[in-house]
């Protein structure tokens, strides 16, 4: 059995990434947007809305959680339970970068914070139900800066209100657009999105959470590929 490497946690953040994909019974597409030139990861690329877990999003409340399928398989390969941490950061970065609202009518009971002020007054309170587990990659070393990013898929149908209108994102993310999946290689991506929309691209017609997720593991010693599955050691 093949020994999982030790990785220099300090230097990775963790991550959600969420793919939104539409019409996936007749001509499905996903939503991505084109990063600045000047950012300092991944610049000029196409890419999913995505990013960093802030400190708070712990503390922010959900209608709903991850499914608990998911959930097992976001166990794996860690050293706590970052679940809802993960399922509110892949909604707060969906609604800034996008302007689109993954969430369930109803009223904050608690004052939201500076960052979900916009989404709290499209009345909705952010719901991870929706959200399916299907990709976990760690940036290799020698970046400028590197994440431990869990893909999450939805489907378009989960959203609320125009999915159309991005008029609420922020300009982190220029060129937002649906794509179709048979034309979305003729946009410069990254090497992991191309990975991870071969994966999306099995799963068009595949409603159900995945059985078990792909991880890309990087580390300095060496690179691996692994399946999450089964029960988490966190529970034994």
């Amino acid at each position: 059995m093949t020994e999982t490497p030790k990785i220099d946690k300090t230097a990775i953040r963790h991550a959600s990434t969420v793919i939104v994909l539409r019409d996936r019974a007749t001509n499905p597409r996903v939503l991505m947007g084109q990063r600045g030139a000047k950012a300092a990861f991944m610049p000029n690329k196409f890419v999913f809305p995505g990013g960093a877990v802030d400190a708070g999003d712990a503390d922010i409340a959900l209608a709903e959680p991850i499914n608990p399928h998911c959930t097992q398989h976001l166990l794996q390969e860690t050293d706590s339970d970052r679940t809802h941490a993960l399922g509110v950061a892949a909604i707060r970065e969906l609604w800034e970068e996008t302007g689109l609202v993954l969430g369930t009518k109803g009223t904050w009971t608690t004052d939201a914070p500076d960052d979900w002020q916009g989404f709290a007054a499209t009345h909705h309170l952010p719901d991870a139900s929706a959200l399916q587990f299907v990709f976990r990659a760690i940036t290799p070393p020698g970046r400028p800066r590197r994440f431990d990013a869990r893909f999450f898929l939805i489907d378009a149908d989960a959203l609320q209100g125009n999915i159309d209108d991005f008029s609420n994102a922020s300009d982190e993310l220029s060129h937002l657009q649906w794509i179709a999946l048979e034309d979305v290689r003729k946009f410069d991506l990254p090497f992991i999105t191309e990975v991870v929309l071969a994966e999306v691209s099995g799963r068009t017609k595949e409603t159900a959470p995945p059985k078990s997720v792909p991880m890309f593991l990087n580390s300095e010693e060496e690179s691996l590929f692994l399946r999450l599955s089964g029960a988490s050691p966190l529970d034994q």
